[in-house]
């Protein structure tokens, strides 16, 4: 393999990790372990919430093999397509939207329908917990949006923001599997948290919450308290409602660590020694950078090509008026990184989330290479003032540095491949 050959080499290894997470693949193994309870349920209802949602529902309709009693798909526009017998409602992402509000109810209507013998089939994955919202009693759409764009800009991470927003929902924390009782419910999740837990997984409409800090210890641990709007004070200080009562199945499908594996087993077999990073790689995106850079470091002396291979979802605290996502700001910094302790070997880094989408931009993550910096430059963009400003996406775009794949249907949030040859 040449230096050349690295680019190509990361946007494979990529594809891989977005293909383990394959949600409808995912829902076909899973519905065969739950053959006789899905074929003696009275009526079957399909409610499928994330950025998943639409691939999720489509193969459990047609592994049902049998007309459904009523389905609710709440999806991105990227994602959303008509699916036999369900309703299909847009909701917004990363801010939740009215489209977001409508497909909260929408999966609750749903739920409430159900009864006793019938069975609700959950399909949940990432990016539910804004696509699907059901404010509390006195809270409106404005509120939960003012308190998703503060968590985003904090620096809070995706268990703390799911903290907050189950406290603030009726669908969220078990909202959804308490409103289809009696009925059964089976969820099929597909995870991008960390630990793997249904109860954070697009905040848990099927999962209740198990201890951990309190919402409002999330938002006086981020100094939010002060600025969030009066009635989000008052319906924390209202209480949550009871957990479910535990009528409710919840399956991990597919999952980040999943991905991370399916890489790992890929490039060994493109003659890479692999070193993955165990664990999910969370926490500021800086910190991140310089562990995963360590570990590429500390391989230099090795001979023969090496990987490193790490997996998770970084936080950026949004200071600067600029462009970009915890992707783009993780391959840039990356970049800098490496100058600032050159490598002496051809090296390629790749960031990207599995979605497709890095923050509000229409790039996935950022590729970067010893000549990235350079290409900056020679286009006029200053890398460090870029970073300065949370503007990595136009920093990238002038090196032609940027990952774009559009919607990929699926999210186990995000992925970190290094090669050195």
């Amino acid at each position: 393999m040449s230096p050349e050959d690295l680019g190509p080499a990361l946007r494979a290894a990529f594809a891989v990790a977005v293909a383990a997470a394959d949600p409808a693949a995912a829902v076909r193994a899973a519905m065969a372990g739950h053959r006789a309870e899905l074929a003696s349920a009275g009526r079957v209802f399909v409610a499928a919430l994330g950025k998943a949602a639409s691939a999720m529902a489509e193969a459990a309709i047609a592994e049902l093999a049998r007309p459904i009693a009523g389905g609710v798909v709440v999806t991105t526009d990227a994602a959303a397509r008509p699916v036999e017998g369900c309703r299909v409602v847009v909701g917004g992402h990363p801010l939740p939207d009215a489209g977001s509000a409508e497909g909260g109810a929408a999966l609750l209507a749903l739920a409430e329908e159900a009864g006793e013998g019938d069975l609700l089939l959950a399909l949940i994955s990432g990016g539910g917990s804004a696509l699907g919202v059901a404010p509390r009693e006195g809270l409106g759409l404005a509120d939960k949006t003012a308190v998703t764009d503060l968590l985003l800009r904090s620096g809070a991470d995706i268990t703390e923001m799911n903290t907050v927003r189950r406290a603030l929902s009726r669908l969220k924390g078990g909202g959804l599997a308490e409103a289809a009782a009696p009925a059964k419910v089976l969820s099929l999740i597909v995870s991008d948290v960390p630990g793997d837990d249904p109860a954070t997984v697009a905040s848990g409409p099927t999962a209740p919450s198990h201890g951990g800090p309190s919402a409002r210890e999330v938002l006086e641990r981020y100094r939010l308290t002060d600025r969030l709007p009066p009635a989000v004070i008052a319906a924390l200080d209202g209480g949550t409602a009871q957990p479910p009562s535990g009528h409710a199945l919840n399956q991990i499908v597919a999952s980040n660590a999943r991905s991370v594996e399916a890489v790992a087993r890929h490039l060994e077999r493109q003659g890479f020694r692999v070193v993955t990073r165990p664990g999910w790689l969370g926490g500021d995106v800086a910190g991140a950078v310089a562990e995963v850079f360590a570990l590429l470091h500390d391989e230099a002396a090795a001979p023969g090509p090496v990987a490193v291979v790490a997996g998770g979802e970084t936080t950026v605290q949004v200071t600067g008026d600029g462009l970009g996502g915890r992707n783009q700001e993780f391959a840039l910094r990356f970049a800098l990184a490496e100058a600032d302790r050159p490598l002496k070997r051809p090296w390629a880094f790749l960031a990207g989330g599995t979605d497709g989408r890095d923050g509000p931009t229409d790039a996935a993550g950022g590729i970067v290479d010893g000549e990235t910096l350079r290409r900056m430059k020679a286009a006029g963009a200053d890398p460090a003032r870029h970073l300065a400003r949370n503007d990595a996406y136009h920093a990238l775009a002038a090196a032609d540095s940027l990952l774009t794949t559009g919607a990929t249907g699926t999210n186990v949030a995000d992925v970190e491949i290094a090669l050195m040859l």
